[in-house]
């Protein structure tokens, strides 16, 4: 067996690069996060690396406040009754809103700036048996020291002085006939109605070959804006929906039979929950600002 010994000579190739190419550690990596950045390239080269310089924007925080109506007064919550007529002593005839009240009144909270950042006075309406609320209910109630009650409401006040847990709110002390006040509650539900009912729309002909009488009609044009505008009026859920009226003057106040008469209607059907409050008057009780 022969054994053949030879030396091997390496062979060098020399490669001219046609492109230059930068290295990858050149190009920084865009940042993930959500910044404002303003790019800078140079003159001499498109293939410079792009120095990012980030813009940053001062955060400002919205402070932490109760966006809540400011009341004119403390109010009471009723019982719509219905409507009747009444006749003035001149005779003239007005229509009015029977309001009743049942047990309740009861301050049931008040609410400073210290314990929960706002002003406000708690009010608790129509006492019920103690199965009907839940334990959390009725030991909001028992802390107070107050009655089962079927309703609670707030009324915003730039004072709370004078009020305390427990106490009984008088319809005398707070209302005298002649008075303003607004009126809130829940109107009749009418389920889903067309536009006809729900905004007064106008029909269509019925005769002369129409074919559109309580049809809802074009909703907007086509190419431009290509699209419905938002709020538009169109057939939908009607009535159900809480509502106020304001400055119905106070009629009659018959503290026998424990009931106010105010003038016009009010929203909702006989039954419903009634909140009534002193009527707000921009310059008298209600600051311009």
């Amino acid at each position: 067996m022969s054994i053949v010994v030879g030396r091997i000579t390496p062979i060098t190739t020399t490669i001219s690069p046609q492109f230059h190419r930068p290295s990858p550690t050149a190009i920084l990596p865009l940042p993930l996060r959500k910044t404002h950045t303003s790019l800078h390239c140079s003159n001499s080269s498109f293939l410079n690396p792009i120095r990012l310089s980030p813009v940053t924007r001062p955060t400002t925080r919205k402070p932490t406040s109760i966006q809540m109506s400011m009341e004119a007064g403390v109010g009471l919550m009723g019982t719509k009754l219905g409507m009747m007529t009444y006749f003035e002593p001149t005779g003239k005839v007005v229509p009015v809103t029977v309001i009743g009240f049942r047990e309740g009144n009861v301050v049931t909270q008040v609410k400073t700036d210290e314990t929960d950042g706002y002003n406000a006075v708690q009010i608790g309406y129509r006492r019920v048996r103690d199965k009907k609320l839940t334990k959390p209910e009725m030991g909001h109630l028992e802390k107070s020291g107050v009655i089962p009650l079927r309703h609670l409401q707030e009324f915003r006040l730039p004072s709370v002085d004078g009020f305390e847990p427990n106490q009984k709110l008088v319809l005398e002390e707070l209302f005298k006939e002649g008075d303003l006040v607004d009126v809130s509650g829940t109107t009749i539900g009418k389920g889903f109605q067309g536009g006809i009912k729900r905004h007064n729309f106008k029909r269509g002909p019925m005769t002369h070959g129409s074919k559109s009488h309580r049809a809802l009609g074009s909703i907007g044009a086509g190419t431009t804006p290509g699209r419905v505008y938002k709020g538009k009026k169109m057939p939908g859920q009607m009535g159900g929906t809480k509502t106020k009226i304001r400055k119905l003057k106070i009629v009659k106040i018959d503290t026998d039979l424990r009931v106010v008469m105010i003038k016009g209607a009010v929203p909702g059907k006989p039954g419903n929950l009634i909140r009534i409050a002193p009527a707000k008057i921009v310059g008298k009780n209600i600051p311009k600002n």
